[in-house]
């Protein structure tokens, strides 16, 4: 037999978590976005493919530790902070690559460049992965 209180419960949850997370995604996205030397929003718009792989790569890897943390948290303020942590992971990430292995990064993706694109793609989803596997513990 169907509980619907069980399920409106449920629900009222999924959707407090749901709303939580894609308040950090948005927040994420446009720090990310200001932390890049190049403008994604400008350059999607003008079909620049490697900044929206590059971007989609960063918000993958973004998401992947916020379902990590949304299965292992107990608590809205304890999520809270596994998202923080995971967003400065990520824009770290992004920095040092940027600082160390690609100095040319802004004029590579403006260029168009798809190549940088996957390239940045895959380390923020590596970085991701790793990141969400650390939050099991």
């Amino acid at each position: 037999m169907f509980d619907f209180t069980a399920f409106q419960d449920g629900a009222i949850a999924f959707l407090v978590a749901f709303v939580a997370a894609g308040l950090f995604t948005i927040a994420f996205k446009y720090i990310y976005q200001w932390v890049t030397p190049y403008n994604e929003k400008a350059l999607i718009r003008q079909g620049n493919l490697a900044a929206a792989i590059a971007l989609a790569g960063a918000l993958i890897g973004y998401v992947l530790p916020l379902a990590s943390a949304l299965s292992h948290t107990v608590s809205l303020p304890e999520f809270a902070a596994w998202a923080t942590l995971a967003g400065v992971i990520q824009i770290a990430a992004f920095t040092g690559v940027r600082l160390v292995a690609l100095p040319d990064v802004k004029a590579r993706i403006e260029n168009g460049e798809t190549s940088i694109g996957v390239y940045l793609a895959g380390i923020s989803i590596a970085v991701g992965v790793l990141n969400a596997a650390c939050m099991t513990a």
